[in-house]
């Protein structure tokens, strides 16, 4: 459930920037961040059907599933890093653009 939830808040994340445009900071950088980990969470919940297909009591299939699991882990611990990045860029969906500091003291 919590992919899910990650999975929601990413998208919704990636539609609030794109409504922002070209003109949002980090722009791009964002929009790659964003979009490699929605990849990587798909990727990691297809990887987590598979495992859960395969039967764990069969001896023989024991190490292709020690394999997938290490493997879900390792996409898990990236695609925490990536969203920990997306989160100090500030992709936040605020609804108005932040507002602007004068440089003119009058």
């Amino acid at each position: 459930m919590l992919d899910a939830a990650l999975l929601l808040s990413n998208a919704a994340r990636l539609q609030a920037l794109l409504e922002r445009g070209p003109t949002a900071p980090y722009y791009v950088a964002l929009t790659v961040l964003l979009s490699l980990s929605l990849l990587l969470q798909v990727a990691i919940g297809v990887l987590l059907v598979v495992i859960a297909r395969l039967n764990l009591n069969e001896v023989e299939k024991q190490w292709r599933l020690n394999r997938l699991n290490n493997a879900a882990t390792a996409l898990v611990c990236i695609a925490v890093v990536l969203n920990v990045f997306i989160t100090a860029f500030g992709a936040h969906k605020t609804g108005l653009p932040a507002a602007r500091t004068s440089q003119n003291p009058l």
